[in-house]
């Protein structure tokens, strides 16, 4: 018996579906938008707030949970499965699970799919394992290996960005199979045409200074230590050139302190997103937690040269020396060298720019989101094959 995307009823666990942005979720979102499309039933079931950052895709059931400690207060933590959620999650009836997270929550779906015989998929979205070292605890992370393995052979496959994350949990020793789930990007809103000198000019940047661009929240583990060693040691250099840094966060007060004469131009959306990535010169990332660079998609989309660390988020998305530079993680010198040769060759930056621009215009939501079903279709079905033969 085939089955149907009309077919399928997915319940989505996500532990910040809406309530603040991030990448995670604006992908989720646009999911669920192309499943509804496609006839898929869908409900979501998340932490909720009463003012959240983006209205949110489909229906979305919240989930009662509590804020984190110290800085990231922002986000929230579900402590499982209440007897309400779990009653709406039996009448709603999905025949597979998808889990955001190997958080409580995300543990929590899991067994529930495990005790009803509901096809279950998780997708990787953070290097998780990779935070305890911003926060001086890189022992643990051998810990979190075993306990992101463990969650993570639970479920019969693992969406991941690409084929690097793939292969760093067969090195964990998981044994479920990985399907390939990119991104896409807009490209109407990150493009080249989007650069605004005047924009810049408001920001203090005049027209001759070659801007270095951070871009995403200002939390530790984006890397903000390793971003202002470098723009110090270009300093030191005597390398003329600017910091231009979009995004806000509980790390901002400490990245000013380190980056003083950056131009802090602070949370931007939509289109105005678009123009602030545009109207950098280069893009420096020098994060190793993400699993897909969203935001070096967005800039090269923008025809904006990369320099970032040689790890998940840029592997396998920038062609190193022919869109940019890839690096090994907090090689201080490395970046330096490889944005000084950017800062003083103008006519590098464009080429760069334009094979980036033409690299990221293979990337596309409606494409890459369909892969996402056809994965739902043959894990459902699998299931579903299963409980027949079994009855």
């Amino acid at each position: 018996m085939i089955m149907h995307p009309s077919d399928l009823r997915v319940a989505l666990f996500s532990g910040n579906y809406n309530y603040t942005r991030d990448g995670a979720n604006q992908a989720l979102n646009l999911l669920v938008g192309h499943l509804l499309s496609r006839g898929v039933t869908v409900r979501v079931y998340s932490p909720t707030v009463a003012n959240p950052a983006f209205p949110a895709t489909g229906d979305l059931v919240d989930v009662p949970a509590i804020p984190l400690p110290g800085e990231r207060g922002e986000y929230r933590l579900a402590r499982g499965l209440p007897a309400k959620v779990r009653q709406d999650l039996a009448a709603f009836a999905p025949n597979l699970i998808h889990v955001s997270a190997p958080d409580i929550l995300g543990h929590r779906a899991v067994s529930y799919a495990r005790r009803h015989g509901i096809a279950r998929v998780a997708s990787l979205h953070t290097r998780f394992e990779t935070y305890p070292r911003y926060y001086g605890l890189g022992f643990i992370e051998p810990l979190f290996e075993r306990m992101l393995a463990r969650f993570y052979d639970r479920v019969d496959r693992v969406l991941v960005p690409g084929p690097l994350l793939g292969e760093i949990l067969e090195s964990w020793g998981v044994q479920t199979p990985t399907t390939v789930w990119s991104r896409g990007v807009d490209h109407d809103r990150f493009s080249p045409a989007r650069r605004d000198l005047e924009w810049r000019r408001r920001l203090g940047i005049a027209d001759h200074e070659v801007a270095i661009g951070f871009l995403g929240r200002l939390v530790k583990e984006k890397g903000l230590d390793v971003f202002a060693a470098v723009a110090a040691e270009l300093k030191r250099r005597k390398v003329a050139h600017r910091v231009l840094v979009i995004g806000e966060g509980p790390a901002r007060d400490w990245f000013a302190s380190q980056v003083p004469d950056a131009a802090f131009a602070g949370f931007q959306a939509g289109d105005e997103l678009g123009r602030s990535v545009a109207s950098m010169d280069v893009f420096f990332n020098p994060s190793v937690t993400e699993t897909f660079g969203n935001v070096t998609l967005e800039a090269m989309a923008a025809g904006v040269p990369v320099v970032a660390a040689r790890a998940s988020g840029a592997v396998g998305l920038v062609d190193d020396e022919r869109t940019g530079f890839l690096v090994q993680p907090r090689d201080t010198a490395a970046y330096a060298d490889a944005l000084s040769i950017l800062i003083g060759d103008p006519s590098r930056r464009q080429e760069m720019g334009r094979a980036g621009n033409l690299h990221a215009g293979g990337y596309r939501w409606d494409v890459i989101n369909e892969a996402v079903l056809s994965a739902y279709l043959q894990d459902a079905h699998a299931m579903s094959n299963a409980f027949r033969i079994l009855a």
